[in-house]
């Protein structure tokens, strides 16, 4: 059994990361619902909102391409700082910024999450630091727990999406409401930036940690990158703030609303997690990544042509209880199958594909939804995700990590 490192305490290091990631995805949370609330504020139409969630996910694929690129000589503590510090100005930036081209500039530049979730800079380095506190037996679960832990802080933001709603009656207007809330995801980084000024350092010289960013596992890695690239462009037309944007438009729902319909899919997301890591030690992770995201990609679709709000509601909570339970069994099983050498490069490798696939779709969704074809962006999205199931279990249906061996 593979064995924590000895200079990287593990429990310690796994706990900080799940603490710090809580704090990360409750602003994750509520920004992804107040960006198009902001933007339309800000005078932004659909389609221009559509740029700006593509210039943020594009960013952040150039910056997890660079973190892969270092990953391996600098110390994961030291990345993760300095990348909460890049929170805290990107909450900065657009709280004091009013320009469309800047704010298009900071989109591109910052942190800000419109999926929130797994597309994130910080993804790559923590995967890392957790497949080193795991052992093989126990690295679905930690993974499932640290989704978990960020899932259900991520549905605490969501709630925090009404707080405009509250300050408005201390006489702020509504776009000081709004820039209110950028300043809390700044100071959220600051926090987190503070818990990982925590973890243990840890020497970077090992024979390990010089490796090749990759070597053994490139063509597995590169195979997978094409096919979660595939699942990412389709996730990309439904990520949280476009959705967000379509049940304005179709049902003219409220924010309030809104954000009580994501704190709830969020939960359903979060206790998906633990599910998943006992469905797969059943049944294997591929098996539980495929046979379990068919079933909500057909509820996406089921959405889309819902002819009442109720309907649809009703179909996003339940494929929301499916559609995260991939999650955490396919990062373990990217850590799985690669070498330890290899995994802050693989994380990242397999990370960036889908960050750009990602980056080009929202786009779409918004000139789709701006030309009055509000179905398409989910219809289009559960088409696609079924056949990348279908092609993740036919290309790696015999690819098994150790623990299914």
């Amino acid at each position: 059994m593979e064995s924590p490192d000895s200079e990287f305490p593990g429990d310690r290091s796994a706990a900080l990361v799940c603490t710090a990631r809580a704090i990360r995805d409750f602003g994750d949370g509520f920004a992804a619902l107040l960006l198009p609330v902001y933007l339309i504020a800000r005078g932004f139409d659909a389609f221009e909102i559509g740029i700006a969630a593509t210039l943020a996910l594009f960013g952040s694929s150039l910056a997890t391409l660079g973190i892969g690129l270092i990953g391996g000589r600098i110390q994961s503590r030291g990345l993760l700082i300095a990348a909460s510090a890049w929170m805290a100005a990107t909450g900065l930036a657009f709280a004091v910024s009013s320009q469309p081209t800047i704010i298009f500039v900071i989109a591109f530049l910052g942190t800000i999450n419109p999926s929130v979730g797994s597309v994130s800079v910080f993804v790559p380095i923590e995967h890392a630091v957790l497949a080193r506190a795991a052992g093989h037996t126990a690295r679905t679960k930690l993974f499932a727990r640290y989704s978990l832990i960020g899932a259900l802080a991520a549905a605490a933001g969501s709630l925090a999406a009404t707080s405009p709603g509250m300050l408005a009656r201390f006489d702020l207007s509504a776009i000081g409401a709004l820039q209110a809330m950028f300043l809390l995801y700044t100071v959220l980084g600051v926090v987190g930036g503070l818990i990982y000024a925590r973890m243990p350092r840890r020497a970077v010289s090992s024979g390990d940690e010089r490796h090749a960013p990759l070597g053994p596992s490139r063509r597995r890695v590169y195979r997978l990158a094409a096919l979660f690239s595939i699942d990412a462009f389709a996730g990309g037309l439904v990520v949280q703030s476009m959705l967000a944007l379509w049940l304005f438009q179709k049902f003219d729902l409220s924010l309030t609303t809104a954000a009580v319909l994501f704190f709830w899919t969020g939960v359903a997301s979060a206790f998906s997690f633990p599910a998943a890591a006992w469905l797969a030690s059943r049944v294997g992770l591929v098996n539980t990544m495929v046979f379990t995201h068919i079933p909500s990609s057909v509820l996406l679709i089921v959405a889309a042509l819902s002819p009442t709000l109720e309907f649809a509601l009703v179909a996003l909570i339940l494929r929301a209880a499916l559609s995260q339970m991939d999650v955490p069994t396919r990062s373990s099983y990217v850590m799985a199958i690669v070498t330890p050498a290899e995994r802050t490069a693989a994380a990242s490798l397999t990370s960036v594909p889908r960050s750009l696939a990602s980056a080009i779709s929202p786009t779409l969704a918004g000139a789709l939804l701006a030309a009055g074809y509000v179905a398409w962006p989910l219809i289009l999205c559960g088409l696609l995700k079924i056949g990348y199931d279908i092609a993740l279990l036919w290309m790696f249906r015999t690819v098994q990590p150790p623990e299914e061996c």
